[in-house]
């Protein structure tokens, strides 16, 4: 997958979409996800131009990956996620259903969630 600088999620970093902010330094952007799949459903992303798990993990700086997870880790406390447990899910390519190729996890909690996959 070739990064994309027109993906929505570069739009965002660039201010050419507004979002409802959540966290944001540095390194990372988190926003509310405008389709939430829960009750609390909020994306994070890095800032630097990467396509997928794969590529953030081959080419961020040591600090970007640990700034990235610390703030994953940050978001769920903040939303009050962490003692009934939430969801951090990062599709990959377009078998995992990665819609935006710019790498993203997203937190989901609030409720409790079901099964993550289908079952034959």
């Amino acid at each position: 997958m070739t990064y994309d600088t027109n993906n929505i999620f570069a739009k965002i970093l660039r201010g050419e979409i507004p979002n409802k902010t959540v966290l944001e330094n540095e390194y990372v952007l988190a926003f509310h996800d405008i389709h939430p799949q829960a009750p609390v459903h909020i994306l994070v992303i890095p800032k630097g131009a990467y396509t997928d798990i794969g590529d953030f993990g081959a080419h961020a700086s040591e600090k970007e990956i640990a700034e990235f997870y610390r703030a994953v880790s940050q978001i769920a406390k903040d939303a009050g996620l962490t003692a009934e447990g939430y969801r951090v899910v990062a599709n990959t390519g377009v078998n995992g259903g990665q819609d935006v190729p710019h790498f993203h996890v997203h937190i989901i909690g609030g409720e409790k969630l079901g099964s993550s996959l289908r079952r034959s």
